[in-house]
């Protein structure tokens, strides 16, 4: 039970560090979430949003930055 705590801990402090740099990403006037290829949608009484070019763009950052950091473990 010990290594699930330390293992949730980390995921939490992770989650934190991801939130903070959204803010600070949005502060910095850098248009995540209105990048091209986010899908909008705007109906007299519907709005439908899914950012794909947003979750691509992370997508790609995160598998780099887990890649590298699985290269460093070994």
């Amino acid at each position: 039970m010990n290594e699930l705590g330390k293992m949730l801990v980390g995921i939490g402090l992770l989650v934190v560090v991801a939130g903070a740099l959204i803010l600070l990403a949005s502060r910095l006037g850098m248009p995540l979430g209105r990048l091209p290829g986010d899908i909008s949608y705007k109906g007299k009484n519907f709005t439908f949003y899914f950012p794909l070019g947003t979750c691509i763009l992370i997508s790609v950052v995160l598998t780099v930055v887990l890649y590298l950091l699985s290269r460093l473990r070994r």
